[in-house]
């Protein structure tokens, strides 16, 4: 005869966890800890899409404010310095003219629109990646569907100043390694209003 009451017995024999058991909850709990891993890439992913958006915005302004201080030249119709159409990475101006550097000075408005074009190119190819950029005068800057349009389609001077931006930046799809390039479309338009002086 067993000397152990029964209910001891009972006891000893569903104390503690099986080693399976064990496994399949670190099974289920590494499937939510890689859930929470890709979570936190695709919010790191968003997040630098989302700089890069405000940087180009805040540079595309910053080219519409030098634009409209300068509107002798940003109203010519021909030799405009500004309106340079397209331009891929390495940006720069297609008159690079360097007279607001320190210890020299720009002789027209002309030279000073080329320096500002100049160095806000070279701004904007520092702080995106792969940047391409187009200022021209566009009446229908998006397609049918929506989407914003590199090509300019004026055919008159009373036709809006725009300044369309894109860069490169990493696919959205899962696994996919690759850059979607700035070429399929910008990714900021951006119309200079006349405002008081342009």
């Amino acid at each position: 005869m067993n000397p152990l009451p029964r209910q001891v017995r009972y006891v000893r024999r569903v104390t503690g966890f099986t080693l399976v058991e064990v496994l399949v909850s670190i099974v289920v709990l590494s499937f939510g800890l890689l859930g929470m891993v890709g979570l936190q890439a695709a919010s790191l992913q968003a997040n630098r899409d989302a700089r890069l958006q405000s940087t180009a915005v805040v540079l595309a302004r910053e080219l519409a404010e030098m634009m409209r201080g300068n509107k002798d030249q940003a109203l010519l119709s021909s030799n405009n310095p500004y309106l340079i159409g397209l331009v891929d990475t390495p940006l720069a101006a297609p008159t690079p003219s360097y007279c607001l550097t320190v210890g020299s000075s720009c002789s027209t408005v002309g030279a000073v629109a080329q320096a500002e074009l100049t160095d806000w190119l070279a701004r904007v190819d520092d702080a995106l990646p792969g940047a391409r950029v187009s200022i021209c005068r566009d009446s229908t800057p998006f397609a049918s569907d929506g989407t914003a349009q590199w090509d300019c389609t004026s055919t008159n001077n009373s036709d809006p100043i725009l300044v369309k931006i894109g860069w490169s930046r990493p696919s959205l799809k899962s696994g996919d390694s690759t850059m979607q390039q700035a070429s399929s479309r910008p990714s900021v338009v951006l119309t200079v209003t006349p405002g008081s002086t342009l």
